[in-house]
């Protein structure tokens, strides 16, 4: 894969799988931009540039893509990546965890589409991978909002990859399952919590053993199906949703 001086960016990129994921690319003498709240640890590293962004704030993606864009005139690959999780069904989910849910994992992704479409039209080419989650493809218990948030980004991705296929732009949604991430643990702590278990090795067994392939995956497989997706090795892939989740779907 060559991604040399290729301009990258990684929303949520300071942690779990947009981590690993700018670090893949930092490895292929891309040069990164992070968007995230929070700096990232490896903010020394060689063409990893941090820009403070709230991705629920449209004004805050505009200001960073044209920051982007007045240093190096173009974008190449766009990892959206950011998104918080929630439990709870319909009843036990306030009106104010919905509208953050669906402002940081909904709104964020039209958000920063909407900021970097028209100048990869402008350039006739660029490469857009979407976080999605399994659950853009099936159901969960206690999972109603987080999963409809994830289900409209599959949407997202298969419409936008046929709206701007002309324009040589593609656009694909990887759509992990249980990865090992910051993300993951505050869920599993949060679940231990509330339901008072002594043990959480429990939980984490439990999930091991709901996948056929009897483990959890890591940030860094799903970094590798990003890059893959962004480089011209996946050239006829577009509107795609790719399932990494050592089988659980397909169960």
């Amino acid at each position: 894969m060559n991604f040399k001086d290729k301009i990258i960016v990684v929303t949520g990129g300071s942690t779990g799988i947009g981590k690993a994921s700018a670090e893949k690319f930092l490895e292929q003498n891309a040069i990164v931009y992070v968007l995230d709240k929070q700096v990232p640890s490896f903010i020394n590293k060689k063409n990893i540039h941090y820009i403070n962004c709230d991705v629920s704030d449209f004004k805050a993606n505009e200001k960073a893509i044209q920051e982007i864009i007045k240093n190096h005139n173009r974008i190449d690959c766009l990892f959206a990546n950011a998104g918080q999780h929630v439990f709870g069904n319909i009843e036990e989910t306030s009106l104010e965890t919905f509208e953050h849910i669906l402002s940081v994992n909904f709104k964020g992704i039209f958000y920063i589409l909407k900021c970097v479409l028209p100048i990869m039209r402008l350039q006739n080419k660029g490469n857009i991978v979407l976080m999605g989650s399994d659950q853009s493809l099936i159901g969960k218990e206690r999972s109603a909002i987080y999963g409809a948030t994830k289900g409209a980004i599959a949407q997202i991705t298969k419409s936008s990859a046929i709206d701007y296929a002309p324009f040589n732009i593609r656009i694909n949604c990887v759509c992990p399952g249980t990865i090992e991430t910051p993300l993951f643990e505050d869920a599993v702590e949060k679940y231990v919590n509330e339901y008072n278990i002594e043990n959480k090795e429990i939980i984490y067994n439990s999930l091991k053993n709901a996948q056929p392939i009897k483990r959890l995956g890591q940030a860094e497989e799903v970094a590798n199906l990003v890059l893959f997706l962004c480089s011209e090795q996946s050239s006829f892939i577009t509107g795609s949703l790719i399932s990494i989740d050592g089988g659980f779907v397909a169960q």
